[in-house]
């Protein structure tokens, strides 16, 4: 009999996550059965849309969130002994899975048997070649529909979407500004990254870096954080502006039944006839290929500004052990982590 273990969710989060809310128990895993499969995890995956989801589901549910894990045991021909694969199996130490069966209720997701990424790190296909690395290319590129000139702001442009995206926009011959949390993560996306401008939103005055840094105004806004930094660069774009509505971050651990208040953003949107459009990036399933081979072309592209990176640079900060899986899922939603926030089993 295999054994495994598992983070349960035993109380809902309020506020902070703290370390009570999971407990870690062990369980043993059953024989497998006809078109089953038995995988270990190898790396982890922990976002901010973990927090807010939780809600959505009963306590005593295994933990959400994706893998990397390997095949170990198959009565499964499409999954093969040793093959890597991308999963929504929660924060688990082995799965056995039927391969035949959606992942999620209601959308048909299967485990993915990951390609060759051409001797890249595996943990890639939890960030730039996974789901925020797809996040970003469709969030941005579908909703905002940059122009080259066109001037985008990136919120929490230091995390796994926001650093991806403002590279895109780069890419894209956008002038390109980032909030971050700390003034670590400025240098990073300035020095490294090739940000135009990069703001400590901490200790900035939002209003008065974009007028330094954007006097003509804002064209695209990619929002990861929500709150009054939201509304402050919202006030400061142009007419016809695009906004891709991500994420709420700011507002994750605030009590539901006190949300925090933003100035109005109304005035805004009719006087400068914005669009804002909120998505989930299921919405691109059937184009989940194309989102992750572009990514891919785009890390192996040599960039004309320096000849030693790609066109699209990544950064994870890793955590050692399946043991700390909670850990890392607060320190990431502190701020903790430059790039990916990624768990090594």
């Amino acid at each position: 009999m295999v054994k495994a273990k598992k983070f349960v969710l035993v109380k809902h989060f309020d506020g902070e996550p703290k370390e009570s809310d999971l407990e870690i128990v062990e369980e043993e895993l059953p024989p497998l059965k006809d078109k089953e499969f038995l995988c270990e995890a190898e790396y982890l995956s922990v976002d901010p849309y973990m927090r807010p989801y939780t809600l959505r589901y009963p306590t005593g549910i295994t933990m959400i969130g994706s893998q990397v894990a390997k095949v170990i045991e198959s009565k499964h021909p499409d999954y093969k002994v040793g093959a890597h694969i991308v999963g929504q199996f929660g924060w688990r130490s082995k799965t056995v899975v039927d391969g035949d069966k959606p992942m999620q209720e209601g959308l048909n997701i299967k485990p993915v048997v990951l390609p060759d990424l051409k001797g890249l790190p595996l943990s890639l296909a939890l960030g730039v070649l996974g789901m925020p690395g797809n996040t970003s290319y469709f969030g941005f590129l579908e909703i905002c529909d940059p122009k080259p000139g066109e001037v985008v702001v990136v919120s929490g442009a230091a995390g796994a979407v926001g650093s991806h995206v403002g590279q895109i926009a780069r890419i894209k011959g956008c002038k390109v500004i980032g909030f971050a949390g700390s003034d670590d993560k400025v240098k990073w996306l300035v020095d490294e990254l090739k940000f135009d401008a990069a703001f400590n939103y901490k200790t900035t005055d939002v209003t008065k870096a974009l007028k330094q840094a954007a006097p003509n105004g804002v064209d695209c806004y990619f929002d990861n954080v929500g709150g009054t930094m939201s509304s402050a660069i919202i006030s400061c774009m142009n007419e016809r502006g695009r906004i891709s509505v991500c994420g709420s971050i700011s507002s994750y651990n605030a009590d539901i039944k006190q949300m925090p208040l933003a100035p109005i953003i109304q005035p805004a949107m009719v006087f400068k006839q914005l669009k804002m459009e909120g998505f989930i990036v299921t919405r691109w399933l059937d184009r989940w290929n194309e989102g992750m081979m572009q990514n891919l072309q785009w890390i192996k592209e040599v960039n004309k500004l320096s000849f030693f990176m790609g066109k699209l640079v990544y950064r994870e900060t890793v955590t050692e052990g399946f043991e700390n899986m909670t850990k890392a899922f607060i320190g990431m939603l502190k701020g903790e982590n430059t790039g990916k926030a990624i768990v090594k089993a």
